[in-house]
């Protein structure tokens, strides 16, 4: 444990970028795939065949081709067709953005879908207007149903910004496998990124457990 202490304060700065670029990856992974997700499955359920069908047949390639495929895709063969060169740093919010994006989309439409319809003429006959019913009734539903699930996947998706470091993009990883390089001691180094991980995981993980119970029988 000495050990750890002592390489994390000797490389201090380098840890510091690394974290920072990986938090800064992070909430713009979280805000563009949340925000796009939510948008995308109401339109999805709203309109099944038009836009719907698209996501769900999108979701399902995307869920055929391993994350770091999909990166290494958008990074060379996809900037090289465009004649165009990006960032790796833009590249990995890219990628798993629209990954982070589809997931939430189908979170989203299958519940809206799996909405009891009851629900929906009992504030029909109590005379709810359709704007009502959506924001009082079955936007508070939906919400509580899909947050302990999209909670998961935004975890996921921290986790998943390692992959950045193989585009060359100085995200903890990479800077974690840098200092190992030079002082040679795996364990303590990558003990330190472990805990760095858990630090911001577990509060997440624990939260999306408590709202799944919380609201379990709330149908």
């Amino acid at each position: 444990m000495k050990e750890v202490f002592e390489i994390i304060y000797r490389y201090k700065a380098e840890f510091l970028i690394g974290i920072g670029v990986t938090l800064r990856m992070t909430l713009c992974i979280w805000i563009v795939g949340i925000a796009l997700g939510a948008v995308t499955g109401v339109f999805s359920a709203k309109f099944p065949k038009v836009i719907g069908l698209p996501v769900r047949v999108i979701t399902f390639l995307l869920g055929g081709v391993p994350v770091l495929v999909f990166l290494y895709w958008l990074h060379y063969p996809f900037q090289t067709l465009l004649g165009i060169q990006i960032e790796g740093f833009y590249t990995t919010i890219a990628a798993l953005a629209i990954i982070n994006a589809m997931l939430v989309a189908e979170q989203i439409r299958n519940n809206i879908e799996q909405f009891p319809k009851n629900y929906i003429l009992s504030a029909e006959v109590c005379g709810f207007s359709p704007a009502e019913i959506v924001l009082k009734i079955q936007a508070p539903h939906v919400i509580r149903q899909v947050l302990p699930s999209v909670i998961v996947i935004q975890v996921v998706m921290m986790h998943s910004t390692l992959f950045g470091s193989l585009i060359s993009v100085d995200e903890i990883f990479r800077i974690a496998s840098r200092v190992n390089s030079e002082v040679y001691k795996p364990v303590a180094v990558f003990s330190s990124l472990a805990v760095f991980f858990l630090i911001l995981s577990l509060p997440l993980t624990a939260l999306s457990y408590f709202l799944k119970k919380k609201y379990r029988y709330l149908i």
